[in-house]
């Protein structure tokens, strides 16, 4: 069995892994272990196809550490154990964990005292921030160092590499500029993913590979997250904060990347929250219209469905913006519970007729107090003013606040009484 390119062609030294200057070359922390003979217990984050796990066989190969590797999902105790004789025989073993944050607790508390004493080398890769996906006790032992995106230039040079060498497609394909050009936009930094294009459009040559074979073999171009992993939720939270700031290009731009993944589930619900979050009051009919450019995606699917998600984005990212209705309801949210009045409970006992809410007296309405007493005049509600319909709902926000309510509805309808 032939194996992937990608493998194949794995840089075995630091100085030939691409896109990764901050961690490699002249006084850098992975260049200084090796001149040093020194290696610590490591944790590479970032996204998929980086070279994460190269990283970490690279040094082990450089330091001449014997090197494993554990599955955090499939490995068992048994593995462990005999990791853990191999380490004590070896003096030191470098221990590789792919998507390391997936390692339950029991696997955990059986590493810590080896990666504690320093006779497990742990170096682990993960897409997640480890400062939220990684166990303190794991993360504290090790050096937490990024792995970043590749540029386009480091894929390209990638690309050729794999092209000429030997290990490679040894100059046994062509590759026309445009046609490579392609690849490195569709892998968007992901150079497994780069390589692995390359790799099927070569078996679908005879010999040059053009931008056609390219279109067609790698349609869907390498958005660099998936549903879990944090590239995921780093665009949502891009997506929604590009609305909110009223950026229209890059929401649009966000949308695209979410719609790439086919991810309509995020899509609308991020418009949703943000229609009534984030634009609110400002511009109430924008929510009717982003539910029904919501409903036209959903019923036409992807890829067309962008093109009603595109127009409710520009329709609230330009929208007035008012977070008025938001911040009231979590300001009442967090206020302490207290015992709503006798005379607005639906069943009230013991309390006189002219004490009760009068269902038949619209005229008394504005001028009952609703609020509990110990709070009666809290206030929830701060208008924003960013656009004429809530600019009117605050003119009549201030006339009724100067209505004096009160909770003594005996004398509020001896009061009208009096006034008729």
């Amino acid at each position: 069995m032939i194996e992937p390119l990608a493998f194949r062609i794995r840089p075995k030294k630091l100085e030939d892994v691409k896109g990764q200057d901050h961690l490699i070359g002249e006084n850098r922390i992975l260049t200084k272990f090796v001149e040093n003979k020194r290696l610590f217990s490591i944790i590479f984050y970032g996204p998929p196809g980086t070279g994460k796990t190269t990283l970490a066989s690279a040094l082990a190969t450089e330091l001449n550490i014997p090197c494993r590797t554990f599955n955090a999902v499939t490995g068992n105790k048994k593995d462990l154990d005999a990791l853990f004789l191999e380490a004590k025989l070896a003096s030191s073993l470098v221990v590789i964990i792919d998507e390391v944050h997936r390692l339950n607790k029991d696997k955990q508390d059986l590493l810590l005292p080896h990666i504690e004493d320093g006779s497990i080398i742990m170096i682990g890769a993960t897409t997640s921030n480890p400062l939220f996906a990684i166990n303190p006790a794991i993360r504290s032992r090790c050096q937490l160092l990024e792995v970043k995106k590749l540029g386009p230039n480091d894929i390209k040079e990638v690309l050729l590499r794999a092209l000429t060498i030997e290990e490679g497609l040894n100059n046994k394909y062509k590759i026309e500029e445009d046609a490579l050009d392609l690849i490195v936009s569709k892998a968007n930094g992901d150079v497994r993913y780069a390589l692995n294009v390359l790799d099927i459009c070569s078996i679908a040559s005879d010999g040059i590979i053009n931008s056609q074979i390219v279109e067609q073999y790698a349609n869907i171009s390498s958005s660099n997250f998936d549903k879990d992993g944090d590239g995921h939720y780093d665009t949502v939270s891009a997506f929604q904060k590009s609305i909110r700031g009223s950026d229209v290009n890059a929401a649009l731009y966000y949308l695209s990347r979410l719609a790439q993944a086919y991810d309509m589930d995020s899509i609308e619900r991020r418009l949703l929250v943000i229609a009534y979050e984030d634009i609110g009051l400002g511009n109430p009919a924008a929510v009717g219209r982003t539910i029904n450019a919501i409903d036209a995606a959903k019923r036409v699917g992807f890829p067309e469905a962008i093109i009603p998600l595109s127009v409710a984005v520009i329709d609230l990212t330009l929208s007035p913006k008012s977070k008025s209705a938001y911040n009231a309801i979590n300001k009442a949210k967090y206020t302490e519970n207290y015992s709503v009045p006798n005379y607005l409970k639906l069943n009230p006992v013991n309390i006189d007729e002219e004490d009760k809410y009068d269902y038949d007296r619209s005229e008394l309405w504005p001028y009952i107090q609703y609020l509990p007493k110990e709070i009666k005049d809290m206030e929830f509600y701060n208008p924003s003013t960013n656009s004429s319909y809530e600019s009117q709902l605050a003119r009549n926000y201030e006339v009724l606040k100067k209505l004096k309510r009160t909770d003594n509805l005996k004398q509020l309808k001896k009061n009208f009484k009096l006034v008729k």
